[in-house]
């Protein structure tokens, strides 16, 4: 019996290691929720800066209702508006960041996006924005609304992976997850949609 008790304990006090390095309950680390914005596509009027549709809104309330169990020290959001709109849905005193803005892109004639924007480029200053945050939040828990594409670069960028190597778009007002501390950044979850099931 006291054979099975130290593997036990060995095991737990392994399972603890591995999660402190993958920074799980660590004390200082700060947590960034990365949201994508609302739908603003459903019957979208022309313009290169939609609002929420009503959709998108009904998305931003139900996060909302999640985000509020958290509580979160500050939110954050791209100027754009559906991204502002979505920030002011789910809380008070959004600070924009012209950092957290979309790729840049254009709607080809073929019916295409054409990326105008390296991900390298995005990648430096959604960096750059998150690195910020943190800074001014240690040890805190940090809501960002940005966009789709800036955001899956970055999440590929703390994985340490070429641009590209995850084939997945988050959905509107998924929740992303990164965990900083000091210059350390592991990702904790990516495109969860729970609150919309």
């Amino acid at each position: 019996m006291l054979a099975v008790a130290a593997g036990a304990e060995r095991m737990t006090q392994a399972m603890r290691s591995l999660e402190a390095a993958f920074l799980i309950g660590v004390e200082g680390v700060t947590e960034i929720w990365l949201v994508r914005h609302g739908d603003c596509y459903e019957d979208m009027a022309e313009g290169p800066d939609p609002p929420l549709s009503p959709l998108g809104r009904r998305q931003a309330e139900r996060l909302a209702e999640r985000v509020r169990r958290i509580g979160p020290a500050a939110f954050y959001s791209s100027p754009y508006r559906r991204a502002v709109e979505t920030a002011h849905i789910i809380g008070s005193d959004v600070h924009q960041d012209p950092r957290l803005v979309e790729i840049g892109l254009e709607l080809g004639e073929d019916g295409n996006l054409d990326f105008k924007e390296s991900p390298a480029s995005a990648v430096k200053r959604m960096r750059a924005a998150i690195d910020d945050i943190v800074e001014a939040h240690p040890g805190k828990r940090v809501v960002v609304v940005t966009h789709g594409v800036a955001l899956m670069a970055y999440i590929t960028d703390v994985l340490r992976l070429d641009p590209g190597q995850i084939r997945l778009f988050p959905y509107y007002t998924s929740v992303s997850v990164v965990r900083a501390l000091g210059d350390q950044r592991m990702v904790g979850g990516i495109a969860d949609t729970a609150h919309l099931e």
